[in-house]
């Protein structure tokens, strides 16, 4: 679910996120089977009138929904006792309202993200008791995309998919410049944006480096945006080191204005157009899912892609990024509770999280899909999922407090990438406001 078209509707998710703080508590969308495995059939077909229905909409569309309905039909047609119901509904808002409702859908999907605060509202069903009469083993799980998926040592969704940025670069543009190869230091990574930055009378005409998600920026400087008590960190010196690293060698170097000029000419992301497909910028950090979108827009293009580098004599932090995942829940009014488990824990088994994971280019969340030959036509895909083999893989706490924190901290990085802030005042904004955020 990770593609430009879900990033997009981050904000409309953090939206919904901070508006569930107004919801009531009220609610509001067998038989065990292996995890990953087609349930056996075993009600009679006289019994067929007595399916279960399992409603489920989910999030994703287009091709993404295509790949899904193709699972749905797998389990359907696997068993007799259940039916599920698909059908995409891409709307954040609709989905929120059916879980704060009397009686709601079964099933659905969203970003691990989410959890902490829907589950701190009781709008959430955990899925320990139907893991545990099931003997679901959550230990083949990556365990960070586990952890993104729990809140206060309860499981409340479990993901399909996980999501990795490293760093992309041209291999053109590399080569052009008298680049040998990608950098694995900062301070390499700071020469090459140097050597591949290119300005005419003022202007940019090609960007070393996009601007970078700056929360997974700060984890290769070491950085930490919650304590151990689920404290927000904005001022965590890691954080301010990564700020500073963009600010003071890029935005200060080329000028703000400069560069936001030159930024309003990129093409769209999912297109052809994409700024780092067109040679725009050099070097970007981004997605597993680039190996498909870059068959389908820039077949031709010549790229590598590699680890974030680390801090010069801090390879303790070597191969840092951030995960986040791609989720299945059932609301705690879901109708049908027993039956969308059943459900879910087929989405989630092996084989239905290789088939659809490879469609979509994700990477699975399952620790024993990493080697599977499954992924091995994608270019340059196992790197990525090499980066969940990471003991510095890290996630932002999915708490009650994130949305609202995730809001203030984009808000405060436009400030400081526009040098109307340094990093240190920005940072020190976002924590004064920490003491208002839902706990």
């Amino acid at each position: 679910m990770r593609t430009a078209k879900m990033a997009k509707l981050w904000a409309v998710i953090a939206a919904a996120v901070v508006a569930v703080a107004g919801c009531s508590n009220s609610a509001s969308p067998s038989a065990s089977v292996p995890a990953g495995s087609a349930p056996a059939a075993s009600a009679p077909a006289s019994a067929a009138a007595e399916k279960v229905t399992v409603n489920f909409p989910y999030l994703w569309s287009g091709p993404e929904g295509a790949a899904l309905e193709k699972v749905i039909s797998t389990f359907n047609s696997s068993q007799t006792s259940i039916t599920v119901k698909g059908v995409s509904s891409p709307d954040f808002q609709k989905q929120l309202a059916s879980m704060s409702g009397s009686n709601g859908f079964d099933i659905s999907d969203n970003f691990g993200s989410t959890v902490g605060s829907w589950a701190s509202k009781g709008i959430l069903e955990p899925l320990d008791d139907y893991m545990k009469a099931d003997g679901f083993d959550t230990s083949a799980f990556v365990p960070t995309a586990l952890q993104s998926n729990q809140y206060q040592g309860k499981t409340y969704a479990l993901p399909i998919a996980v999501h990795t940025l490293l760093l992309m670069y041209n291999k053109k543009s590399f080569s052009d410049a008298g680049i040998s190869g990608p950098p694995t230091t900062m301070s390499e990574l700071q020469a090459d944006i140097v050597k591949l930055t290119k300005v005419t009378s003022g202007n940019i005409t090609q960007l070393g480096m996009r601007s970078p998600d700056y929360i997974t920026l700060a984890y290769a400087f070491g950085g930490k945006w919650y304590d151990d008590q689920g404290n927000p960190t904005p001022d965590d010196p890691g954080n301010l080191a990564a700020l500073h690293f963009w600010v003071d060698n890029v935005v200060k170097k080329y000028g703000a204005d400069a560069i936001k000029k030159f930024e309003s000419g990129y093409g769209e992301y999912a297109s052809a157009q994409n700024p780092f497909y067109t040679g725009k910028v050099a070097m970007t950090l981004d997605g597993e899912w680039q190996p498909v979108f870059i068959k389908q827009y820039a077949p031709n293009l010549d790229w590598g892609v590699v680890a974030i580098p680390y801090p010069d004599n801090q390879q303790n932090l070597a191969g840092a990024t951030q995960l986040t995942s791609s989720m299945f829940f059932i609301p705690k009014n879901a109708p049908h509770k027993q039956e969308a488990w059943k459900f879910l824990s087929y989405l989630t088994g092996p084989d239905a999280m290789k088939e659809f994971s490879r469609a979509l280019g994700n990477l699975p969340a399952r620790t024993s899909l990493l080697g599977d030959p499954v992924y091995a036509d994608l270019p340059q895909f196992n790197v990525w999922l090499d980066s969940l083999k990471s003991p510095n893989l890290r996630i932002f706490a999915s708490l009650p407090s994130s949305a609202a924190y995730q809001k203030d901290l984009g808000d405060e990085f436009q400030l400081i990438a526009n040098l109307q802030d340094t990093p240190e005042a920005g940072m020190a904004k976002v924590k004064a406001k920490a003491p208002s955020y839902s706990q």
